[in-house]
């Protein structure tokens, strides 16, 4: 193995991405409340800046954990690592009320390398849901205000086979953990808060595959894409906690396993790609997820009985173009574009929330290596219909390094 100044710097710079964790924070919306708070799709820098596609997608210079058949896909003298930062601002407009929010910090953190002929794995940090509000009022004889913060997140391990040509079959497994919290907190002629806990502590499953078929003589491709995710109970526990100033005593309520009353729905992700002379790639994506189905058990006085689930589908569309991989720094650019529509989750008094988008982004080639600084800009809306109940727009700046080194290369000895 040979070890370089490369691969020092590259276990450097994923160090301090570590660190960025501890100092993350979501930009704020009060959609987060609601459930699990706001589900992510596990999508890389370069796949947000392709609307967030995903499932079709297949090739050894990117790590696809959307689709783990892709992991079959990566040279044998490669290992990658891809670590991805965004920043958040976020405007809002609630009964002619305007706000603002700005967050940001390390997105994901993973890892791709092969095992064997027709055999790769990754493995990796990434976030499945996030909470994060803070607003208030006035009520009848005093003041009120709301905050939420957490989220779960999944360390995952996923291999990649090749069992004939052209066809990837895949499996991930992850281990989901996290807390979130919401709490209430009302001054009048006393102070009382009450808060609401949610703790999990659970495993993941996905399977996918990928099927490609070369036409006009090899130089185009074909692939098609699916995943599949299973319905499962979460594990772990969900509390409230209830303190009056009168009282001076913090009480436990509803402690309750979440095992049989909070589930997750199956998921299925279908995706088609058409890729030209490695050069122009096109893909389109569908996932649906039946939350209609899916149990959760309210905590009595802490959540509102008007919360429910909708089924989630999201369509999204995306582009990418690179003139010449081997060519001049110009010519070895990618050129990304996309857009999407999300259909979410959540349900508020009969309002469903829903969000579109468009993004565009950039990747850059480093100087005598194939590592390359993926930039992008994504711009999002979301509210809720019929009704608007908040109306929100989103900036995202996402930056992504794609380190590509040669980890597995044996030096000849002279």
């Amino acid at each position: 193995m040979r070890i370089d100044k490369k691969i020092i710097a590259t276990l450097v710079l994923t160090a301090v991405a570590c660190c960025v964790t501890a100092f993350a924070q979501t930009a704020y919306t009060p959609y987060s409340k609601m459930g699990y708070g706001m589900l992510n799709d596990n999508v890389s820098s370069i796949q947000r800046s392709m609307g967030g596609v995903g499932y079709a997608m297949r090739g050894g210079r990117i790590v696809n954990v959307m689709n783990p058949a892709s992991y079959a896909d990566v040279d044998s003298l490669t290992f990658l690592w891809d670590v991805g930062i965004d920043l958040t601002n976020l405007w809002s407009k609630e009964n002619g009320k305007k706000g603002y929010s700005f967050g940001g910090g390390l997105d994901y953190l993973t890892g791709h390398f092969k095992v064997a002929k027709g055999l790769g794995a990754s493995f990796g940090l990434l976030p499945y849901s996030s909470v994060g509000y803070a607003y208030g009022g006035d009520i009848k004889g005093g003041s009120e205000s709301r905050s939420g913060n957490g989220g779960f997140n999944q360390l995952y391990l996923g291999v990649g086979y090749s069992p004939v040509k052209n066809l990837n079959i895949g499996f991930n497994i992850a281990y989901l953990f996290g807390s979130t919290i919401n709490t209430t907190l009302i001054n009048s002629t006393s102070s009382s808060y009450f808060t609401r806990n949610m703790q999990v502590r659970d495993w993941n499953t996905q399977i996918g595959l990928q099927y490609s078929l070369p036409i006009s003589k090899g130089r185009d491709l074909l692939t098609v894409g699916a995943t599949f995710q299973p319905k499962k109970s979460f594990h772990g526990n969900t509390w409230g906690t209830v303190f009056d100033s009168q009282d001076s005593k913090v009480d436990t309520i509803g402690y309750t396993s979440m095992k049989g009353n909070y589930e997750q729905p199956t998921t299925i992700g279908v995706g088609l790609s058409y890729n030209w002379d490695r050069r122009l790639t096109i893909e389109g994506d569908y996932t649906f997820q039946k939350w209609s189905g899916a149990k959760y058990l309210p905590i009595g006085g802490f959540e509102s009985q008007t919360m429910q689930f909708d089924d989630r589908w999201k369509a999204a569309l995306g582009v990418q173009y690179t003139p010449n991989r081997r060519g001049s720094f110009a010519g070895a650019m990618s050129f990304r574009a996309g857009a999407f529509y999300n259909h979410d989750y959540l349900n508020y008094s009969g309002n469903n929330v829903r969000d579109y988008g468009a993004s565009i982004g950039v990747g850059l080639p480093a100087l005598g290596t194939k590592t390359t600084i993926n930039l992008g800009l994504e711009w999002r809306h979301r509210e809720s219909s019929p009704v608007k109940l908040i109306t929100e727009n989103y900036l995202n700046i996402t930056l992504g390094v794609n380190f590509n080194e040669l980890w597995f290369w044996k030096s000849r000895i002279r």
